[in-house]
């Protein structure tokens, strides 16, 4: 059986890398990513746990722009470590004039403790930031039975 570790990378098309390199060298340079990768037409950043990267649209990409609702990218969500992280990239979003969709809010149908702010590139691409106390929890209990298991 196959079995997947992680997400190595996502990878996005945007309309002007210049434009996006920016707004994502700040992004994720805020969370902690590392500019790693720039060659050609693609820019990469990695937290040594996955990998965005970004790489000029064609022109008839750039003839039809990202709109909501069509088939393909919906949103990208970033996982940070507490409601307090969340919070701290929200200011930091307002400070860089960013787009946002939903301030920070709890959203009860999404689990126990799930905690997110939404905002868009500038592609209006959507991109989420959140903290969810249920998956935490959850894998706490994989860890213990993981660490149960290794000592019988």
């Amino acid at each position: 059986m196959v079995r997947v570790v992680g997400i190595d990378h996502l990878a996005i098309r945007v309309s002007d890398l210049t434009r996006s390199k920016r707004f994502y060298d700040a992004l994720l340079g805020f969370m902690g990513f590392v500019r790693e990768w720039e060659f050609g037409q693609v820019v990469g950043w990695n937290n040594w746990e996955t990998m965005f990267w970004i790489t000029q649209a064609d022109n008839a990409g750039r003839a039809h722009p990202h709109h909501t609702g069509d088939i393909g990218f919906h949103h990208y969500a970033f996982e940070l470590a507490s409601r307090e992280e969340v919070d701290e990239l929200y200011a930091f979003l307002l400070e860089q004039g960013v787009r946002i969709v939903d301030p920070p809010a709890d959203y009860p149908d999404y689990g126990e403790g799930y905690y997110a702010v939404f905002f868009l590139d500038p592609d209006g691409l959507k991109l989420e930031a959140m903290h969810f106390v249920e998956k935490e929890k959850r894998r706490a209990r994989l860890a213990r039975e993981r660490a149960g298991k290794g000592t019988d």
